[in-house]
């Protein structure tokens, strides 16, 4: 009921008064008690010895656990004068409020808070979550979930309104054109005809799995650290027996139809969104998963700035930039919850309904988002001879070793050239049906024994001197222009080599290929 404006200011003279005279406490350890502090000021509009005079009406401004938050933006690298800075340089931004929670939403100006009023149960859970907060964040900074900044209450007429200052997930000097609000469920999850109304509608899960039937597209090093992420944090949540949770998800589409026409907009905003660079830690989506993403260079080589998006593409190929995170975890399984459920279950399928115990709900949050959401590009199935090759990788690099060695020999040693040959022999017993007679060498391969190949090196590393061949006795047949089997016969030696190709082809080209029979 309070007029938005008066809530800013108050919101801004609070912070920058507690923020303001935290700087002279000494840093410390935080202790248990910490996380229990409540430390309360009233500002006069006339002022006072310690508060500024303003032109809104009287009100009280209490701050929760304030050398825990201390920690907390600590930890994620933001300087007290940065948060000041941020806050209460220029007058906050409402947002229009898509949830049915009927919480009002201001953005700062540089786009990198996002601060919101929550209920008086939100805030109390909190202030227990706070602890067990602490210890995940000190283990694992990179995650999806709120990062909260500070929890404060402004109280003006007989009115409590509760904030909590939050990270801002979707930056605005980048269009979404997309915002979806994922739970996992598909009992009404539908946006509403008003939702859809609006300039930039969040839909909701049947909306996504009509719009993206197919799903979004990750390489494999970006979709694994992504859901390694995202079963962390729901692990997290349900150890703290939080549901209710959604995946807010933005999707800017990389076209350069939609740049050229943003083009002016996005610079100028941009460059005044974020004055001096990023001043928050781990606050993009990209450093929230639990990758380096070296990939989404590939992807993102076109716009300069992708603002911390995660690289994606639709499964039409459409390049994409995805932000995300975890939203509305401050929801316990209490009594409201449960008989919430039980109704709902009775007029509908219970697994479907979003309300459900923890457990269930995480497991269901997590295969939705690892089936329907979000899929690892496949690799293309290789072709068989690949298959063969790729399978006997290892033994082509020790053969080429073994070659390459011995064609050095060649030029000491006329007699014993390919003693190591026969360490062949233990590779593949199989194939090597010769083994105990090395000198019955027959020179021309048949048929059957071409096809059954033991292994293809590149001739490139059989390094024969011209010379050397003519000194040689071998025994060279070729027919010019077409190709034929030929055959290479070294004396004292257990190995032959046969080439598919013609001598023209082999004179120009280094990567023809030999097959080593033993």
């Amino acid at each position: 009921q309070t007029a938005s404006s008066a809530i800013k200011g108050a919101i801004q003279l609070g912070i920058g008064y507690t923020v303001g005279n935290l700087t002279s406490k000494p840093d410390r350890d935080v202790l248990m008690q910490d996380f229990y502090v409540v430390e309360s000021v009233f500002l006069p509009s006339e002022g006072s010895n310690l508060t500024p005079a303003h032109h809104y009406p009287d009100f009280r401004f209490k701050t929760y656990a304030p050398l825990a938050f201390r920690y907390f933006r600590e930890l994620f690298g933001i300087k007290p004068d940065d948060y000041l800075y941020s806050i209460c340089s220029e007058p906050l931004i409402e947002l229009s409020n898509p949830g049915a929670s009927g919480s009002l939403f201001f953005v700062t100006s540089d786009d990198e808070f996002i601060i919101k009023t929550v209920q008086h149960k939100e805030a109390e859970f909190l202030q227990k979550l706070l602890p067990g907060y602490y210890m995940n964040l000190n283990q694992n900074p990179r995650t999806l979930l709120p990062k909260f900044y500070g929890l404060y209450c402004v109280q003006s007429g007989g009115i409590n309104i509760r904030i909590v200052v939050m990270n801002n997930v979707l930056p605005r000097a980048l269009k979404m054109h997309f915002t979806y609000d994922l739970k996992g469920s598909t009992y009404k999850r539908r946006a509403s005809r008003k939702e859809r109304e609006k300039s930039n509608p969040t839909f909701k899960d049947l909306d996504f799995l009509q719009d993206m039937h197919e799903g979004l597209y990750f390489d494999s090093e970006t979709h694994s650290a992504l859901m390694k992420t995202l079963q962390r944090d729901c692990r997290v949540l349900e150890s703290f027996k939080i549901m209710d949770y959604s995946l807010l998800l933005g999707i800017h589409i990389l076209n350069s139809n939609m740049k050229e026409k943003e083009g002016e907009s996005s610079q100028s905003t941009s460059d005044a969104k974020r004055p001096g660079g990023q001043k928050v830690l781990y606050s993009t989506a990209m450093e929230s998963i639990q990758g380096p993403g070296k990939s989404g260079d590939s992807v993102t080589t076109e716009t300069a700035n992708t603002m911390g998006g995660i690289p994606a593409k639709s499964h039409k190929g459409v390049k994409l930039l995805l932000f995300m995170g975890i939203i509305d975890i401050l929801q316990s399984y209490r009594l409201m919850k449960k008989l919430e459920h039980s109704w709902k279950a009775l007029v509908y399928d219970g697994d479907t309904v979003s309300v459900h115990r923890p457990s269930f709900y995480a497991d269901r949050f997590l295969k939705f988002m690892s089936t329907r959401v979000f899929k690892k590009v496949q690799a293309l199935k290789s072709s068989p001879s690949k298959k063969r090759c790729n399978s006997i990788t290892a033994l082509k690099a020790t053969s080429q070793e073994i070659v390459c060695a011995v064609s050095q020999e060649w030029k000491d040693e006329k007699h014993g050239i390919l003693a190591e040959g026969q360490s062949y022999a233990s590779l593949d017993e199989e194939v090597l049906g010769s083994r105990h007679q090395p000198d019955l060498v027959p020179s021309t391969p048949s048929l059957f024994e071409a096809a059954s190949l033991a292994t293809t090196i590149s001739s490139s590393s059989l390094n024969v001197d011209e010379h050397y061949q003519r000194d040689q006795s071998m025994l060279y047949s070729s027919s010019k222009g077409l190709p034929s089997s030929s055959t290479f016969t070294l004396e004292d030696s257990a190995i032959y080599l046969t080439s598919e190709q013609s001598t023209l082809e082999m004179e120009n080209d280094n990567a023809s290929v030999l097959d080593v029979y033993l």
